[in-house]
C-alpha cells in the first residue's frame, strides 16, 4: 500500500476508534494491549522461523507491537497485578528481539493476554446469541470487498494492501484465533494496517460479524459432526457453560484437550450455532445481567432512582445467592465483584456521566463472566470443597467462640455455675436455629440477599452495642480495689434472673449471626459437589475450634481475676469495633445506608474495616465511646 493511502487508512481507523477509546481510558488501553498480544501470538510465526527472520516487514511489526504492548500496560491504572504484567511484557520483548521460537513467543503472548483480562476485565461475550444472518449482511456490505466473499482475502479491494488483508479461511491462522480476538479487532481496528475500527456499529452487530467471519475456515460437514459431539458428550457441554467460554476458546487450545479433529468440528458447530451455549434461563447471574442492563437503560433516560434500585437488585437478587459458593472458590474474585457493584451504585448515586455508568456496568458484566466460569461444575472437587468448608467455619466460628468462651470463663471466675446454663442454652439454641435455617433455605423458602445482609447487619450491630457496654463494665471491675472480694460479694446481686437471660440473648445473637452465614456458605458448597471434602473440612474446623476453646478455658483458669477482666475487656472492645464495621458494611450492601468510598483505606475483612466513610466513621465513634468509657470506669475517674 502506498504510504499516503496507508496513512489515510490509519487516520480513518483512529477516527472510527475514537468513540470506543473515549469510553474508558483504562478499559481501552487494556483492550488494545490484549488485541496486540493476540496479533503477536498468531502472526509471529509468519515473521520468524528457526531463529531467522523470514519476513522483515512482519518482524518489524512484531518489534513495534512488543513496544506498544509494554507502553499500553504501563499506562494502565494501579493494580496489584500491574508490575507482573509489565515484567512479562518486557520478557516478551526480549523473546521477540532474540527471534525466539514461535511456540515460545505465542505461549508468552497468550499467557500475558489472559493475565491482562484477569486484571482489567472486558466484556467477553454478547448478552444474547448473535444474529448470524445480520453478520452475513454486514460482512457482504462492509468486509467482502477486501476479505473476499468466502473469507479468502481475494476481494477487489485487497489488491496492493500492505500488509495484506486477513484470510479468514486460512485454517492455520483460524486455529489460533478466538471469536473474542476477532471481536476486539472489529471493535478497535488494527494500527498500522488498513483494518479500520467498526466501533460505530452496535455491539451486537460486532459480535455477529465476529462469529460470522470465525466460521469461514471450518466446513459444514465439520459442523454436523460438531453437533453430534455436543449433543452426545456431556463433558464437552460442561466445558462450555456459556457464550463467554465459546468466545474465548481458540481451536488450537481446544485441540490440546480433545484432539484437532474434534476441536475443528466443535468450533464449526458452535460458531454457526452460538445459541447452543446460552446460559440456562433463570440462573441468578443471568438475572444480575438483566438487572444491570435495565439499570443502565433507566440511567440513560434520567431515572436515577430506578437505576439505583435495579443495580441493588442485581447484587441482592442476582449475585448474592452465588456469593457463598464463589467465596469458597475464589475469595479475591468475590471481593472484586462486590467492589465493582458498589462502585456502580456510587456512580449512579452521584449522578456520574452516562459513559462512566456504562463502563461500570461493562466491568461488572465482565467480572460476572469470570465468576460464572469459576462456578462451573467441573471446578468443584474435594480439595476445593475441603478448603472452602474449613476456612469458612474457622473464620465465622472464631469470633463467636471468643465471646462465648469469655462469658463462660467470666462466670467460672465469679463462681456462678448455675448461670452457665443460660450461656450454654444461648449458643445451643443458635445452633438449632441455624439447622432450622438450613432446612428452610433448602426445602421451604428462598432466603433473599436483602434478608441475609439485614440479618448480618443488625445482628452485628446489636452484638457490638452489647460488647461495648460489657467491655467498659469489665474494664472498671479489673481495676477495683479488693476486686476478689468485690466480685464474690457484688456479682451475685448483679447477676439477677434478668441479666442471666441477657447472657442467653448475647450468646444466641453472636453465635446465630455466624451460624447463619456459615449455613448459607455450606449450602452453596454442597450444591456444587465435593461432598466428602466439605464434610472433612467442616469436621477439621470443628476440631480446631474445640482445641482453641479448651486452650482458652484452661488459660483463663490460671489468670488472676483482675488480669482476666482486663484482657476480657480489651477482647470485647476489639470485637465490638470489628462487628460494628461488618454491620455497617452489610447494611450498605442491603441498600439501607449510603456508600462513600475511601480509596486510601485498605479492605481488611478480619478487622471489619471496609473502605467507606460510613464504616470507618462508625468504627472511630465506637473507639471514642470505648476510650471515654474505659477512662470514666477506671478508679481515678471514679474517685
Amino acid at each position: 500500500m502506498r504510504p499516503l493511502l496507508r496513512l489515510l487508512a490509519i487516520l480513518f481507523a483512529m477516527g472510527l476508534a475514537a468513540p470506543a477509546l473515549a469510553q474508558s481510558p483504562s478499559a481501552a488501553e487494556a483492550q488494545v494491549a490484549w488485541r496486540l498480544l493476540d496479533y503477536v501470538a498468531v502472526d509471529y510465526a509468519g515473521a520468524v522461523t528457526n531463529g531467522r527472520v523470514t519476513n522483515p516487514a512482519e518482524y518489524g511489526e512484531m518489534i513495534e507491537f512488543g513496544g506498544q504492548i509494554r507502553a499500553r500496560l504501563e499506562a494502565l491504572p494501579s493494580h496489584s497485578a500491574k508490575a507482573g504484567l509489565i515484567r512479562d511484557a518486557a520478557a516478551l520483548q526480549v523473546s521477540i528481539r532474540e527471534k525466539a521460537d514461535p511456540s515460545v513467543v505465542g505461549a508468552q503472548a497468550k499467557a500475558l493476554a489472559g493475565a491482562v483480562l484477569a486484571a482489567y476485565p472486558s466484556p467477553l461475550a454478547p448478552s444474547t446469541p448473535p444474529n448470524l444472518a445480520r453478520g452475513a449482511t454486514l460482512y457482504a456490505e462492509q468486509c467482502a470487498a477486501c476479505h473476499g466473499a468466502t473469507g479468502r482475502a481475494d476481494g477487489p479491494g485487497a489488491e496492493g494492501l500492505d500488509p495484506p488483508a486477513i484470510a479468514f479461511a486460512d485454517l492455520e491462522r483460524a486455529r489460533q484465533r478466538s471469536v473474542f480476538g476477532l471481536y476486539q479487532v472489529i471493535d478497535q481496528g488494527l494500527e498500522g494496517t488498513a483494518m479500520a475500527s467498526f466501533a460505530h456499529l452496535p455491539a451486537e452487530d460486532r459480535w455477529a460479524l465476529a462469529f460470522y467471519v470465525g466460521r469461514f475456515a471450518f466446513t459444514d460437514a465439520e459442523a454436523i459432526e460438531g453437533r453430534r459431539l455436543w449433543e452426545n458428550d456431556p463433558s464437552i457441554r460442561v466445558a462450555y457453560p456459556d457464550l463467554a467460554a465459546v468466545t474465548q476458546a481458540s481451536p488450537a487450545e481446544l485441540a490440546g484437550r480433545i484432539g484437532d479433529t474434534k476441536a475443528r468440528a466443535l468450533t464449526a458447530y458452535l460458531r454457526r450455532h452460538p445459541e447452543a451455549a446460552v446460559r440456562p434461563q433463570g440462573s441468578t447471574l443471568s438475572l444480575a445481567r438483566s438487572r444491570l442492563a435495565e439499570s443502565e437503560a433507566a440511567y440513560r433516560r434520567g431515572d436515577r432512582k430506578a437505576a439505583t434500585d435495579l443495580a441493588l437488585s442485581a447484587y441482592l437478587d442476582g449475585f448474592e445467592p452465588v456469593e457463598p459458593a464463589l467465596g469458597a472458590r475464589d475469595g479475591a474474585l468475590l471481593r472484586r465483584v462486590e467492589t465493582a457493584m458498589t462502585d456502580l451504585r456510587v456512580s449512579i448515586g452521584k449522578g456520574a456521566p452516562i459513559q462512566e455508568v456504562a463502563d461500570r456496568v461493562a466491568r461488572v458484566n465482565a467480572l460476572l463472566d469470570t465468576a460464572e466460569r469459576a462456578l462451573a461444575p467441573q471446578k468443584a472437587d474435594n480439595v476445593a470443597s475441603f478448603l472452602g468448608a474449613f476456612t469458612i467455619l474457622l473464620r465465622e466460628g472464631l469470633e463467636a467462640l471468643l465471646i462465648v468462651i469469655a462469658m463462660i470463663a467470666f462466670l467460672r471466675k465469679a463462681e456462678r455455675p448455675e448461670v452457665l446454663r443460660y450461656v450454654h442454652g444461648g449458643w445451643i439454641a443458635a445452633l438449632v436455629a441455624g439447622g432450622a435455617t438450613w432446612v428452610a433455605a433448602t426445602y421451604l423458602v428462598s432466603i433473599s440477599g436483602a434478608s441475609r445482609e439485614l440479618t448480618e447487619g443488625f445482628g452485628s450491630l446489636l452484638a457490638a452495642v452489647v460488647l461495648v457496654s460489657v467491655g467498659i463494665w469489665m474494664h472498671g471491675k479489673s481495676h477495683a480495689d479488693a476486686w476478689q472480694t468485690y466480685i464474690r460479694d457484688k456479682l451475685s446481686k448483679a447477676l439477677s434472673q434478668r441479666s442471666a437471660w441477657f447472657l442467653f440473648l448475647l450468646a444466641f445473637v453472636v453465635v446465630y449471626r455466624e451460624v447463619f452465614e456459615t449455613i448459607l456458605f455450606y449450602a452453596a458448597i454442597w450444591s456444587q459437589g465435593g461432598h466428602i471434602g466439605m464434610l472433612a473440612g467442616a469436621l477439621t474446623g470443628v476440631l480446631i475450634l474445640a482445641v482453641v476453646a479448651w486452650a482458652l478455658l484452661a488459660y483463663s483458669k490460671r489468670l488472676p481475676i483482675g488480669r482476666f477482666f482486663s484482657l476480657s475487656s480489651i477482647l470485647m472492645a476489639v470485637l465490638s469495633v470489628v462487628l460494628v464495621g461488618k454491620g455497617v458494611a452489610a447494611l450498605q450492601e442491603a441498600g439501607w445506608l449510603d456508600v462513600h468510598p475511601l480509596v486510601w483505606i485498605p479492605r481488611l475483612e478480619l478487622a471489619g474495616l471496609y473502605p467507606t466513610i460510613e464504616g470507618v466513621l462508625v468504627q472511630v465513634l465506637t473507639i471514642i465511646v470505648l476510650v471515654v468509657g474505659f477512662r470514666r470506669s477506671s478508679p481515678r475517674a471514679a474517685s
